[in-house]
């Protein structure tokens, strides 16, 4: 009988309980007793959901916001001595830098090694009273996902990480341990791989059995993860190419336990489920097999029930409990128990949404629709004869705050219990008022403050047809912070104008232009569930197409520059860089295809959020924007450094202001960021503006510190 292990089941609860009670504490409505108690309440009810579906689950992946944040102060990397200690790091005046969880949409803390000393100890026993499957992220993918390392030290820190690990091991008296080390997918080199094999010979010597999953990928040396002191190895049979099973083949199991990964734990597709019995009755040939999700659940809505879809599309997807469920038929099938499986895959062959119009379109696609006919050079000085804007321009990145009035009165639309006229009555009231306050701080460009919008992504799948929205589906994207991704399941197109009434009523209110904000078509991807029945590149062209149209209108409303945010543009490329060109070529060609036609006079901007952009800035100046933004505050303006290898002739914006913390910053502490970015970007190109939009800020918070962006503007401006 083949067992079943279930991991990553999300922590936010079915009603964003996680969110309700960590943010109840940080606005004092909750004690530090009443808020740990909530945690293992929830954490009980997602162990509830665990044991209906699965044999096996790990103990210990409940975090009050970062499970890698978590590790670093289990080691003593960090030392919070209360929580108010733990939750400074995450979101206070010095909290630490975010970025992406290799290539997803969750954003984790980033370990700093600058300053630090580099001694690591057992600080902190998260996993008291937990012998069994205690959950922890582990040494390698710890030290690779840092920063600022000291040259030369990675083999020697790892061997000293991998020591306290073996003690921590050792202090709680672990029979088995849940060791995720996904960086084990990463492209790694002869030197790392000694490093790894040195490390965990000190796994050797101690009792317990560590299981060691991998995902996202495949493993390049698959064996030499077999080779290692480990009980069992994870691997990812879903999103690894193909790669990880072909070597499955010639693997020597060396009576290690194969955790395979055969359902999706990234996509809400429902699995042919017969399909993943055979592999398994194939791999049981020569492995002992438990069958698990190909990577954490966390990635998806925890349940169907309470979402909001098509009755075709309900019957084709599956989020985190019904992917547990698909575990749990797997194993039947495989013990001869097949009906319930049946009904579970009858619909997921079924195709609809399709439109001829919008295939033809993409087909029809030429070398002219991805190209500018005037070069940026020519452009700029087009666009400032006609917007005439002062040395560092100062705006924001789009949204303003969403009072709780805005999301009450859009609920009261959404129920039908506010007529949609004065439903949009009410957004323009809220539209004048961020006009007349950005008017009075004396801000350069104008946003409309996005308040009809709930989310950048979810706002345009409601809009384009070919997309469905998921009700109360809601992802974790970092600490409390929830959306809900979209699924794109047929052909996307745009029927009628999205967001051109907005954009054009904000810019009838004042002479200072108003930015037109869309979401380009990677990012609508990464943030989405996407279909896998065409290429990924051809969805991207046609929501490329979709954006095209909207531009086109902004135009003939009088909008003279347009924002298209690519958040997700690092994001979205494929861990090994081997596979990169093939990625960014479609990437870069989506965004092109949003622009190319536009008019040389119009402006655009986009906008990048928390990515490492060293390594893709040639693929990044592809695109043939005019100017870009991006985040630089929790990284110090350290990003700049990407922008020193390269002739970047474009202009930029860097976030001076860190809007993920309720911290006003002074103009004193934002300068600084902008003097180190000055001695690499002209003065002449420099924007000053936040690092990300405003949604989630109060308007307390938000008009002090726009106050001193445009204070920092003036001063710079009087000292060029």
């Amino acid at each position: 009988m083949v067992k079943t292990y279930g991991y990553g089941f999300p922590r936010l609860g079915k009603q964003r309980e996680f969110k309700t009670l960590i943010e109840s504490y940080w606005s004092g409505k909750l004690t530090e007793t009443e808020l740990k108690s909530g945690i293992a309440k929830l954490n009980e009810k997602r162990e509830e959901i665990y044991k209906k579906y699965v044999d096996v689950f790990p103990q210990g992946e409940m975090t009050f916001y970062d499970n890698l944040f978590d590790a670093s102060l289990i080691f003593g990397f960090y030392k919070a001595e209360t929580l108010d200690d733990y939750f400074a790091l995450c979101r206070g005046k010095n909290a630490l830098e975010m970025t992406k969880w290799l290539n997803t949409n969750y954003h984790y803390l980033v370990p700093d090694f600058e300053g630090k000393e580099k001694n690591f100890s057992v600080s902190w026993n998260k996993h008291e009273g937990i012998k069994e499957n205690a959950y922890l992220i582990g040494p390698f993918t710890f030290l690779k996902l840092s920063k600022n390392l000291p040259e030369g030290k990675f083999a020697t820190l790892l061997k000293s990480l991998a020591d306290k690990y073996a003690k921590y091991f050792k202090l709680n008296g672990f029979t088995s341990v849940h060791l995720d080390e996904p960086a084990f997918v990463m492209e790694l080199s002869d030197e790392e791989m000694e490093a790894i094999k040195n490390a965990y010979s000190v796994f050797e010597d101690i009792d317990t059995k560590i299981n060691l999953f991998t995902y996202y990928d495949s493993v390049d040396n698959l064996q030499f993860v077999f080779d290692l002191p480990v009980s069992g190895v994870g691997v990812d049979l879903v999103h690894d190419r193909g790669e990880n099973l072909s070597q499955l083949e010639s693997i020597e199991p060396k009576g290690k336990t194969l955790f395979a990964g055969i359902v999706d734990g990234r996509n809400v597709w429902r699995a042919d489920l017969f399909e993943k019995a055979n592999l398994i009755k194939k791999l049981s040939e020569k492995f002992d097999i438990v069958v698990t999700n190909a990577a954490p659940l966390f990635h998806l809505p925890v349940s169907l029930k309470g979402a909001t879809l098509p009755e075709e599309l309900v019957a084709k997807v599956a989020f985190a409990e019904e992917k547990l469920k698909e575990l749990k038929l797997i194993a039947e099938i495989l013990e001869g128990n097949e009906k319930e499986a049946e009904n579970w895959i009858e619909g997921i062959n079924r195709a609809f949404g399709v439109r001829k119009n919008v295939k033809s379109r993409v087909e029809n696609l030429t070398e002219a629709d991805f190209e500018k006919a005037v070069p940026y050079a020519e452009r700029i000085k087009l666009q400032q004869e006609i917007l005439k804007l002062p040395l560092f321009p100062t705006t924001t990145i789009g949204s303003f705050p969403q009072t709780q009035e805005v999301r009450r009165v859009r609920l009261l639309n959404r129920k039908g219990q506010l007529a949609d006229e004065d439903y949009k009555t009410f957004i323009k009231g809220e539209i004048a008022k961020a006009i007349k306050i950005q008017e009075e701080l004396g801000v350069d460009v104008f946003v409309h403050g996005e308040f009809e919008r709930s989310d950048m992504v979810e706002f345009f799948a409601e809009k384009l047809e070919g997309i469905a929205t998921t009700g109360n589906g809601w992802v974790i994207s970092y600490g409390t912070r929830s959306y809900r991704p979209p699924i794109i399941f047929g052909d996307v197109e745009r029927t009628e104008p999205m967001t051109v009434e907005e954009i054009a009523f904000a810019q009838s209110l004042t002479d200072k232009p108003v930015k037109g904000m869309l979401t380009g078509p990677v990012t609508i991807i990464a943030w989405s569930y996407c279909r896998e029945d065409i290429p990924v590149s051809g969805v991207a062209y046609q929501i490329g197409l979709a954006i095209r149209d909207e531009i086109t209108d902004y135009e003939q409303a009088g909008i003279k520059i347009v924002q298209i945010d690519e958040a997700a543009f690092r994001e979205k490329a494929p861990i090994k860089k081997r596979n990169w060109d093939e990625y960014f070529d479609w990437a870069v060609k989506s965004f092109r295809v949003c622009h190319a036609k536009s008019k040389p006079e119009t402006q655009i901007h986009s906008h990048m959020c928390y990515s490492e952009f060293g390594k893709i800035i040639e693929y990044i100046l592809a695109m043939d924007f005019d100017v870009i933004s991006i985040e630089a505050s929790r990284s110090k303006g350290d990003i700049i450094e990407a922008f020193e290898r390269v002739n970047f002739d474009r202009q930029i914006g860097l976030g001076v202001w860190d809007i993920h913390s309720p911290y006003v910053p002074s103009v004193d502490e934002m300068k600084p960021i902008v003097g180190r970015a000055l001695k690499v970007i002209s003065k002449d190109n420099f924007w000053v503006n936040p690092d990300c939009g405003l949604k989630t800020r109060r308007w307390e918070e938000s008009i002090p510190a726009i106050r001193n962006i445009v204070k920092l503007s003036y001063t710079l401006r009087e000292e060029a």
